[in-house]
């Protein structure tokens, strides 16, 4: 078994140089399909995450009854932060909350309207975040589905004024987040298979180009297995040469790319730790698999003639 890989590995060596040209055409589509891959794994990393970003900060605010005691307060939160689909609550002061008031306005450049006012208006209040932005309506509905005995507040929780209803905003984050990634996905899948028509029937050129070769391995009595496996392991060779010179690429484009990954979600705080390791564990398995299916398939096709 090992003299055979050997002796594939040396047939495999031997073929990719002696027929140069198509080696390199198979080569050079190769890279470029990859860099497509990869540049769309990219930019659906990015699109992704902010997708998540914006559904971790889906959340419910609820306003506090101006007379609720600090013991109801805090009783209501460890009631909240008990709830299996709550991630943490947050209290916010009324102070608090006017000063974040401010902070919007300043952000949206717009003037202080606070300054012609007698009191601070706001109601100190709690913000709950969810574990699954899908959970909205489950814990809205548990704070306050039905108002007090004098019509204000919520009967089930007395501490609780009114509880904000983002429903429809939670609806249709949550629907565009679910579009998108089911649309990603199926963009993936559909470009990975163009990348593996592409490269098959580039391979197949190749497994073309030499057919007096195959057909006199035939006639001298060599397996389908000994004339497979030498193309499988030169489509291999396609694949990692390929991969290399597609990743040298995305290293010498890594410091614009992330320059352009940085400004295109400069609004979002995102983190693409892991997105190097993924290019290139994606990079590499891709090229490989491609090389080797490619190969196995077009000279299957054409054994089996």
């Amino acid at each position: 078994m090992i003299g055979f890989i050997a002796f594939s590995l040396r047939r495999a060596w031997q073929g990719f140089w002696r027929n140069a040209v198509m080696s390199i055409a198979a080569t050079a589509t190769m890279v470029l399909m990859l860099l497509l891959l990869a540049g769309f794994w990219i930019l659906n990393t990015g699109l992704l995450a902010g997708l998540e970003y914006t559904e971790s900060k889906v959340n419910i605010v609820a306003d506090l009854q101006d007379n609720a005691t600090e013991g109801q307060v805090r009783d209501l939160v460890a009631r909240v932060e008990a709830m299996p689909e709550v991630l943490r609550v947050d209290s916010i002061s009324r102070d608090e909350a006017l000063q974040r008031f401010k902070a919007s306005r300043r952000a949206q450049r717009e003037e202080d309207l606070t300054r012609f006012l007698d009191s601070n208006p706001f109601h100190a209040s709690i913000e709950i975040f969810l574990t699954d932005a899908e959970l909205y309506t489950v814990v809205q509905n548990r704070l306050c589905s039905e108002p007090g005995p004098t019509g204000k507040g919520c009967a089930e929780e007395p501490a609780i004024e009114s509880v904000k209803n983002q429903q429809a905003l939670v609806d249709n984050v949550v629907t565009i987040t679910n579009v998108l990634q089911t649309a990603g996905a199926v963009v993936l899948v559909v470009i990975g298979l163009i990348v593996l028509f592409i490269i098959v029937n580039t391979i197949r050129l190749a497994v073309v180009a030499r057919a007096e070769e195959i057909e006199i391995m035939r006639l001298v009595g060599a397996s389908d297995a000994f004339i497979r496996w030498p193309f499988v392991f030169e489509g291999a060779m396609v694949g990692v040469l390929g991969a290399a010179l597609a990743l040298g690429i995305l290293g010498a484009a890594a410091d614009p790319l992330s320059r352009f990954m940085f400004d295109f979600f400069r609004v979002l705080p995102l983190e693409f730790g892991g997105l190097t390791r993924d290019v290139l564990v994606l990079v590499l398995g891709a090229g490989i698999g491609l090389g080797v299916v490619g190969s196995w398939v077009s000279v299957r096709t054409y054994l089996i003639r």
